[in-house]
């Protein structure tokens, strides 16, 4: 199979591919026009987020048969024209989970000790221990909203705590155990005191969290989320900081991001996003949730484990 490779990843890939008999071309570095005379010919694409994959593009790929996803989210490929070819999608979010479990921890931590406005102060000659106060995570009640392979991931990293632990999965049933209690949103809205995003992004779940939403809070909360920025209506969100809804976010993902990360803020900054930019109730992380030397490795290789299983190669 001749596969081609649109965005970098690690190598592990290409080499197990190759070891079975596939060419693989990296084509990270071509113009547009070039991906797209290569397609005529590819059996396979292996992506990030670098173009979207929909009709308009995948009409250049006519013998096409996969499409491997180096990371969980779907929204950049039009699944439903996939299916229609009968192209076969593989995403890897077992390879990330972990790192993602560890990044909410450790934002949630940060965020309850102070640690982002204590390190500033001290760097800056300011000794404020009563300012820098902070809270224990112990006897909290965390709500975590999809309970895949990243939310699980979490539940399992926060073991360690005295917490009470809710999650809620419009799709999967009897989840629970003995320390995860599986339950409405309703119950997560209502008894939460931290709420952790791990949903993909789609019709459902976009602006999830809206004006609504915080307006059904029944007490304060700490908000993080590793999903997809656009889970988050950032608006709402300031709103809900500025009235006491929210006491501090942990934003790993903006609704503000465009495909290409590395060009984040050449774009005009937005008021809301300004806010948060200047708050010290908000931790901010450029989409590195799922990011780590060991998930970049374990990303391709179980995609490769998938392609090879798959195909039989």
């Amino acid at each position: 199979m001749k596969i081609l490779f649109l965005d970098t990843v690690h190598p592990i890939l290409a080499e197990r591919l190759s070891a079975l008999g596939s060419t693989c071309i990296d084509a990270a570095g071509f113009s547009k026009e070039k991906c797209l005379e290569e397609l005529h010919s590819a059996d396979g694409i292996v992506i990030r987020s670098r173009f979207t994959m929909n009709e308009e593009f995948l009409q250049f790929a006519p013998q096409l048969k996969f499409i491997a996803r180096s990371g969980a989210g779907m929204e950049n490929i039009d699944e439903r024209y996939c299916k229609k070819r009968g192209i076969v999608l593989f995403n890897a979010p077992e390879g990330n989970r972990n790192a993602v479990g560890e990044h909410a921890l450790g934002m949630l931590l940060a965020l309850l000790n102070k640690l982002h406005t204590a390190d500033r102060d001290v760097r800056l000659g300011k000794w404020d221990r009563e300012g820098n106060r902070g809270l224990e995570l112990d006897g909290k009640t965390v709500g975590i909203i999809g309970y895949g392979n990243n939310g699980s991931a979490f539940a399992k990293k926060l073991r360690g705590f005295d917490v009470k632990l809710m999650a809620y999965d419009k799709y999967k049933k009897n989840f629970g155990d003995h320390f995860v209690m599986e339950c409405t949103l309703n119950a997560i809205l209502k008894n939460a005191d931290v709420i952790s995003f791990h949903i993909p992004q789609n019709n459902e779940t976009l602006f999830m969290a809206n004006d609504q939403f915080f307006t059904k809070l029944q007490k304060p909360i700490f908000l993080l989320n590793l999903s997809r920025g656009k889970i988050v209506e950032t608006a709402a969100l300031v709103k809900a900081m500025e009235t006491g809804k929210v006491l501090g976010a942990g934003l790993d993902v903006l609704e503000y991001e465009k495909t290409s990360f590395e060009s984040f803020f050449e774009q005009e900054i937005p008021t809301d996003f300004s806010y948060l930019l200047n708050s010290d109730k908000v931790i901010l992380s450029p989409h590195v949730g799922g990011w780590t030397e060991e998930s970049y490795f374990k990303l391709s290789d179980v995609l490769a484990d998938k392609i090879i299983e798959h195909y039989s190669l």
